[in-house]
């Protein structure tokens, strides 16, 4: 059977509803948080997507302008030095 003394020592260790509430309070606090976090490395996942394919875009014009200097300077008679 408890005694007082047991239900005390209880009531110090076991978690009231204000505690509760707290720790619930908070995680709502970390849910948000987490929820902007997660829209921004989104926008930069995106923005990275983006230049990535900007960056494939202009090393193939790159490429071709290279070719076609080439060509030019053939058809020219214009010996190129590397």
């Amino acid at each position: 059977m408890l005694t007082n003394k047991d239900i005390d020592r209880m009531v110090k260790v076991f978690a009231t509803k204000e505690d509760i509430r707290g720790v619930v309070e908070r995680l709502d606090g970390l849910e948000s948080l987490m929820r902007g976090l997660i829209a921004g490395v989104d926008k930069l996942a995106t923005s990275v997507d983006k230049l990535l394919l900007e960056y494939a875009a202009i090393s193939e014009q790159l490429t071709r302008h290279e070719r076609w200097i080439k060509q030019i300077a053939k058809k020219a008679g214009v010996a190129l030095t590397e």
